[in-house]
């Protein structure tokens, strides 16, 4: 027996069975409000460390998605590089090389040079044959003239949007190797500059040059046949940070989802924080799409016009970062969806009319049923007493088609959000049209809720 323990009180009655002094309930009620206090900091700062973290990730989860989508998906990858053969800034770069390229290999002073011999040799006057070396400036002028002419056809037809599609899909590989800096291909790595080889087209071009007249397309020299597209600074290293982000591509945006969710279950006030995820995702969306834009501004600074004219450059990269954009407005839409959500189901002031409102509509509505003798019954009647469930199915059911949705757009949310809110519109309704005679000043019977929206 141990001899610290409480030993029964005057009247015998063991210390584990008599009633707790005034004294002593004090006590433990102090004690397990501090218990309480320390279990609920304890949770607050678990779920502010796991929300911090998601929200920090999510930029890069974007990125990380985007990227490893964009390699790995042929289709996608085609997708994201076609338009720019539509892209009159990108034809006219493309356009202009290939016509120097032409040129280049023109000797236009031989030209003159032998205009100038024939001449002598015909014994016309000194001044005429002078002033034949100033032809050379017309002859230049008058052949880049042609065979720009003949290159824009090229470049503009249909033929030219095709041959760059095939081309894309079958440098899809290519690309990977480009972005983990193994390998050459159609797309390469060549210093600090991302190149293009249009040597696919060179074919075509040559045919219809000497279909033209001009004998000498037929040896446009190799090294010409290259379209600068990106030119990044230090390359090898902004290899390295593909090279990761293609790795954690599949993994981040799930980790990110998964941290934000665990922070919410942690939380005590569930509700409250799932408004602070929505609205730190959507601050944290909003600097990704401020941060691509200060990139364009970056990367527009640093290509050389000689390199690249500054509106094809803009072009390319506008076009290779489009979904990225989408994806950033997507979850900006998805944040506004949440956060709204998470607000109608809150005590605000705003909150309680909205769900008011949406009992006396749906109930009205259910009353209309009834009078046109269209009455839901116990069908209607379990849909009252289910109606915490029904909301939760459906809601659940709309996250997940939008996580079964490839590459959803604002469109997609606005209209998944639009057919939950309508099924539970409808399931208001038919909870409401129970035909039973005994019913609250909302519409519904008893105690239970014509809509989806809990009671205020």
């Amino acid at each position: 027996m141990d001899p610290t323990a409480p030993g029964p009180d005057e009247r015998g009655t063991p210390a584990a069975e008599r009633p707790l002094t005034p004294q002593e309930r004090a006590e433990y009620e102090r004690l397990r409000k501090s218990a309480a206090v320390r279990h609920r900091r304890l949770r607050y700062t678990g779920a502010t460390v796991l929300l911090l973290l998601a929200l920090l990730l999510s930029p890069v989860g974007v990125i990380a998605a985007w990227l490893h989508n964009t390699i790995s998906d042929q289709d996608r990858y085609v997708q994201t590089v076609a338009p720019l053969a539509q892209e009159p800034a990108v034809q006219n770069a493309v356009t202009d090389k290939l016509t120097n390229a032409v040129v280049a290999n023109v000797d236009v002073k031989a030209v003159t040079d032998a205009l100038q011999r024939a001449l002598q040799q015909a014994d016309a006057p000194p001044v005429v044959v002078e002033r034949s070396e100033a032809l050379e400036g017309p002859l230049r002028s008058a052949l880049t003239s042609a065979v720009r002419a003949v290159v824009s056809k090229v470049v503009t037809s249909d033929q030219f949007e095709t041959v760059w599609t095939e081309a894309n899909r079958r440098a899809q590989a290519a690309v990977e190797k480009v972005l983990t800096g193994e390998g050459s291909s159609a797309v390469q790595a060549s210093g600090d500059t991302i190149v293009l080889d249009i040597g696919t087209l060179t074919d075509e071009l040559k045919q219809r040059l000497v279909e033209s007249g001009f004998e000498k397309a037929s040896a446009i020299p190799e090294v010409n046949k290259q379209v600068p597209l990106l030119q990044v600074d230090k390359l090898n290293e902004a290899q390295d940070a593909m090279r990761l982000l293609n790795t954690v591509g599949v993994w981040l945006p799930i980790a990110v989802l998964v941290l934000a969710a665990l922070g919410v279950w942690a939380a005590p006030a569930h509700r409250v924080w799932l408004l602070a995820t929505a609205i730190g995702l959507f601050v944290m969306m909003l600097l990704l799409l401020v941060g691509l834009a200060v990139a364009r501004r970056i990367y527009l600074d640093s290509v050389p016009p000689a390199t690249l004219p500054p509106d094809a450059a803009a072009a390319v990269y506008d076009t290779f970062v489009r979904f990225l954009r989408l994806s950033t407005r997507t979850l900006l839409v998805l944040s506004v969806v949440t956060a709204l959500a998470a607000y109608l189901y809150g005590p605000g002031r705003g909150a309680r009319l909205v769900r008011r409102a949406g009992v006396r509509s749906t109930g009205a509505a259910g009353r209309a049923l009834e009078r046109l003798g269209m009455r839901t019954g116990s069908t209607g009647h379990w849909l009252q007493e289910h109606r915490a469930w029904t909301t939760g199915l459906v809601i659940a059911g709309g996250a997940l088609a939008l996580l079964l949705w490839n590459y959803p757009t604002p469109a997609v949310v606005a209209l998944v959000f639009g057919i939950v809110v309508l099924l539970l519109i409808v399931l208001g309704i038919l909870a409401a049209a129970t035909g039973d005679s005994r019913r609250g000043p909302g519409g519904h019977v008893g105690t239970g809720h014509g809509s989806g929206l809990p009671p205020g």
